[in-house]
């Protein structure tokens, strides 16, 4: 297993200038109704804060914004407003009680009591880890000894080449700070001396004493590359390489024979909108240009990564889907000329299906011919897989095991190799599947389909859907829309048994890969910058599609949002208030105006290449056009809302959250917006709660607050 391990600018009196934009393209909105819902209420109004005056101004334009102060931290009354929203939220939820302990007893009792990765060969070790019983975080072997910190988090490990010293990077608070450790594995004691803040990435040199690591910026930004040598007097940190243009990051790896450090800086994705090509030179040409492109991008596919072994290339490549290939080493071609990868004898990775996702183990050993990788799908457990480049076959090494759940449905020991980007050849066609390289999946139970939905503007949206093949009901069922459409990521579509909670209760699960998201990187511009507006349109027309196709009933469509993906649920709620009966925010990027007008702010510079930059009049426009903060639609009603925030966040500010709730239930219908809920987790992070049985406590408010919004708690009555 993997271990855890409008568009519309409303009416605002503030706004002292008026702003002309593109309207929003007509949408049929005659499913939605126009009249109040019958939201579940208290008896108490939810908390009012103080509004304080403050001006924002940006190119001519003049606006108020009374609760700026929630991003001050040393505000006096920010702390007691943030635990009255909280103590708000509790009461609002006290009746889902019974119902949330339900849930998790649910979700604890499909764990497995003893939970482990396969060993991993590296050099002369085994690694592996493992969570011990009734624990909440994985212990990685040889012995790695997390303590009793309410939050953790560990970002990054790293073995010296001699097995003598593990490298790491952990995160107590949840504001991914993560300090710099370094273990000594021959007597398990932690080198005092290097405890370095602001750590990202790390990278042993050959001699097992040097140590390379990125340093973040104020901004989050990793900017700079320093190296210590283990046994100096003093630890000295040496600064080797600092980028100075905020705009870049910088990055360090090691290549797999342990000869070279490989700093450099991530390709802005302007850049990167052709692809990534393959070229080669020789070791003595490394830092010279003489380099010869072999494969360029083309209409077949995309090259996203690759990897290298004593023997293999292994590249990963994408079109619709991801797809794996291994190529002998050493090519047999003339650099003087391009090729195609048909050319060079690929072995494509046999996969299960196209709705698999396929994550890289982690692949150390530069000698090993055996490539490793995590395939998981809505209805597959995870599944670890040997793929041998030597032999060209594949072994199940291991899959996540499923608790108290029954199927009778037989395993599936059927690739379907027609799923493969390109066609495969005679050879790879007649591999053997053997009793031992089967693995189980859940499709006799549970209902995976892809189905293709038109936006507005005629181009075909992917939508993932999943559901009961008997608790599902026609028209009957409620929904839950799920996206992101950011950054190029790939909406994670992975198996999770937390899921079938709701699943078994008849609920669609719906994944909407609007565009923005991942895929080629066409997909990503066509939803970023300018065209963000295309991603909320394809999430609505998605939501659309759900409820006229029957999949859900018009009044049980809920959206989920996290991050990046709230801006998405936000902006949506905004343009058409009427769409889902709930919603859930978590971590949500909401004030995106405002945060893009703070370069103070981290990561927002990076953000430009995302978003776009304010400064520029044009992209001003367009920012303001969508974010959602700045265009809550004036008494409309909107749905029941769970906002989720973490005080520690240093990705997304926790007042983004906080400063939304306060303006929805100013600005729209008093009875509606009381069922909007502010929960502020004032010990995590971004990532919210990190260990096992604290995410399916966090889980299962979030379902129960579905369910109740939903109005359906008294089935569970």
């Amino acid at each position: 297993m993997a271990l855890l391990l409008s568009f519309i600018l409303n009416q605002k009196c503030s706004l002292q200038k008026s702003l002309t934009f593109t309207l929003i393209p007509n949408i049929s909105s005659s499913l939605f109704s126009t009249l109040c819902r019958d939201h579940p209420t208290l008896h108490s109004s939810p908390p009012l804060p103080k509004k304080v005056p403050f001006t924002v101004s940006a190119h001519g334009t003049t606006w108020q914004d009374p609760y700026h102060w929630m991003s001050n931290t040393d505000d006096p009354d920010l702390s007691d407003h943030l635990s009255r929203e909280n103590s708000y939220a509790d009461a609002f939820m006290a009746d889902t009680s019974g119902l949330r302990r339900t849930l998790v007893s649910e979700m604890t009792s499909r764990m497995p009591t003893k939970i482990s990765t396969p060993p991993e060969l590296w050099g002369p070790w085994l690694y592996y880890q493992y969570i011990p019983e009734g624990k909440e975080y994985p212990v990685l072997c040889r012995r790695l000894e997390l303590g009793k910190n309410g939050y953790v988090h560990v970002g990054t490990c790293r073995i010296s080449p001699d097995h003598h010293f593990l490298a790491y990077t952990l995160d107590i608070k949840g504001n991914e700070q993560f300090i710099l450790q370094i273990k000594d594995l021959r007597c398990g004691c932690i080198i005092p001396k290097v405890q370095i803040s602001g750590v990202v990435s790390l990278a042993w040199a050959e001699d097992s004493s040097t140590l390379f690591y990125t340093l973040s910026d104020e901004n989050q930004r990793p900017y700079r590359v320093l190296c210590s040598k283990l046994g100096s007097d003093d630890m000295d940190n040496i600064t080797v390489f600092t980028e100075r243009d905020s705009s870049f990051c910088v990055d360090i790896t090691s290549t797999k024979d342990g000869l070279f450090d490989r700093f450099y800086q991530p390709i802005r994705w302007v850049a990167e909108s052709e692809g990534y090509y393959l070229a080669t030179c020789s070791v003595e040409d490394i830092l010279s240009s003489n380099w010869q492109n072999i494969i360029l991008p083309s209409e077949d596919f995309t090259i996203q990564d690759m990897d290298m072994f004593d023997g293999h290339l292994v590249l990963f490549l994408n079109k619709d889907y991801s797809i794996f290939c291994s190529i002998d080493l050493p090519m047999a071609v003339d650099c003087k000329h391009q090729v195609k990868i048909e050319d060079l004898d690929p072995w494509f990775f046999p996969l299960p299906s196209n709705s698999c996702s396929v994550a890289p183990g982690s692949n150390h050993d530069f000698q090993n011919p055996a490539y490793r990788v995590v395939l998981s799908s809505p209805v597959m457990p995870d599944v670890v897989i040997d793929y041998d480049m030597s032999t060209r076959r594949f072994s199940v090494v291991q899959q996540e095991e499923v608790m108290g759940f029954r199927d009778t449905s037989p395993p599936a020991n059927e690739l379907d190799m027609n799923q493969t980007l390109v066609q495969l050849n005679e050879k790879d066609r007649n591999i053997h599947i053997s009793e031992s390289q089967t693995w189980k999946d859940f499709s006799g139970v549970y209902c995976c389909e892809r189905r293709e939905v038109v936006s507005h503007d005629g181009i075909s949206v992917p939508l993932t859907l999943l559901y009961s093949h008997t608790a599902w009901k026609q028209g009957q069922s409620p929904g839950l829309l799920l996206g992101y459409g950011a950054y190029g990521d790939v909406l994670d579509k992975s198996w999770c048994t937390d899921r079938l909670s709701l699943l078994d209760r008849g609920w669609v699960v719906a994944f909407a890969d609007v565009r923005g998201s991942g895929g080629d990187s066409s997909w990503h511009e066509a939803g970023s910058r300018f065209n963000k507006l295309n991603s909320i349109y394809d999430f609505v027309s998605c939501g659309n599609y759900l409820i006229k196709e029957g999949y859900v009933h018009s009044d049980k469509l809920g959206a989920f949002g996290c991050s990046a993906g709230g801006l998405l649920v936000g902006a949506t709620i905004n343009m058409y208030p009427d769409l889902f009966r709930a919603a859930i925010l978590k971590v949500p990027f909401l004030d995106v105006c405002n945060t893009l007008m703070d370069p103070s702010l981290p990561l927002t510079i990076l953000d430009y290449e995302e978003f776009g930059n304010p400064k520029i009049k044009s992209q001003f426009e367009n920012i303001l056009s969508y974010s959602p903060y700045d265009n809550i639609s004036q008494g409309s009603c909107y749905p029941s809302m769970l906002v989720r925030a973490s005080f520690h966040d240093s990705r997304v500010g926790f007042w983004e959250a906080a400063k939304w709730v306060a303006k929805v239930r100013d600005s729209t219908c008093s009875h509606c917006s009381s069922s909007v809920i502010l929960k502020t987790n004032m010990g995590g992070g971004h990532f919210g709660e990190g260990g096992r049985y604290a995410q399916s406590e966090e889980i299962a408010y979030d379902y129960a607050f579905l369910i109740k919004a939903m109005g359906m708690l008294k089935n569970e009555m």
